[in-house]
């Protein structure tokens, strides 16, 4: 395995901002030429942290399915709009131009966040092609496209169904300037990659109208897209399994714990 740590740096980055590599190295005995699609999680944590349930544990599972992981513990508040956004563009750029050295299906990047995490990776879904990204990290807008999102119980609304300490979180001072901008149901172009997306119907800290509200943009659009939305379990989930429970037993939830191979099955199709 390739696990290395790397310094994210950009404009209002906070100095622990980091990447960590979870790549399946090649073996002669094996696949000495195989490249692999990787998949960069963005854990949840309402923007004022990155949580460890969304994070290594999820990236232990891509790599079971055979996929390279990274995780990005990107910039919170302080830290505002644009920074973390601007972080994962930097990060995808790496990717790319590091593909073959770590043996990575360049065509096949994918982006795949939790709660808050999961309103970093849409908003990079929406806002990828923008020319503001591509000067920031020094390169050309189509080395920045992502080729899917994965969105665990996402934050997206900035409307009636908000989690509105996020938003504050993200924008500051700029709540009232840029919240409209950050609902991202309303951002969603024909530019954005194909997803998949799963919620749970009893989440009353995420309300699940969030992802109903990116299914039917994406629809409109006419961009693939996966739904599940789970009857039972609350938010913050994880893998919904005790490997990503919290000390007091909260996050086991068997019956959502079909999103695992749900998603294995929907990314043999990126």
């Amino acid at each position: 395995m390739i696990h290395e740590v790397f310094d994210i740096q950009v404009e209002g980055s906070s100095l622990d901002t980091k990447l960590y590599t979870y790549f399946l190295d090649n073996s002669n005995e094996i696949n000495p030429g195989g490249i692999r699609p990787v998949i960069v999680i963005c854990p949840g944590g309402g923007y004022t942290m990155t949580s460890d349930r969304e994070a290594e544990a999820l990236a232990i599972q891509f790599m079971a399915m055979g996929y390279h992981a990274a995780i990005l513990r990107y910039s919170c508040a302080p830290a505002v709009y644009p920074t973390a956004l601007t972080e994962l563009a930097a990060v995808i750029s790496l990717l790319r131009n590091n593909s073959e050295k770590w043996h990575i299906n360049k065509g096949k990047i994918i982006v795949q966040g939790s709660s808050a995490g999961g309103h970093l990776a849409a908003s990079y879904g929406v806002f990828w092609k923008e020319s503001f990204l591509a000067e920031a990290v020094h390169t050309d807008t189509e080395q920045l496209r992502p080729n899917g999102l994965i969105l665990n119980y996402p934050v997206i609304t900035s409307g009636p169904f908000a989690h509105r300490e996020s938003f504050q979180n993200l924008l500051g001072e700029r709540y009232g300037e840029l919240s409209e901008r950050m609902s991202l149901e309303k951002q969603v172009t024909e530019d954005t990659p194909k997803t998949f997306i799963w919620h749970t119907f009893p989440d009353d800290c995420v309300p699940a109208e969030n992802s109903l509200l990116f299914v039917m943009a994406l629809k409109r659009k006419n961009i693939p897209v996966e739904f599940h939305l789970y009857p039972v379990g609350g938010h913050g989930l994880g893998l919904a399994t005790k490997e990503t429970a919290c000390p007091n037993g909260y996050g086991v939830q068997e019956e959502c714990q079909s999103w695992i191979p749900l998603v294995k099955t929907w990314l043999k199709n990126i």
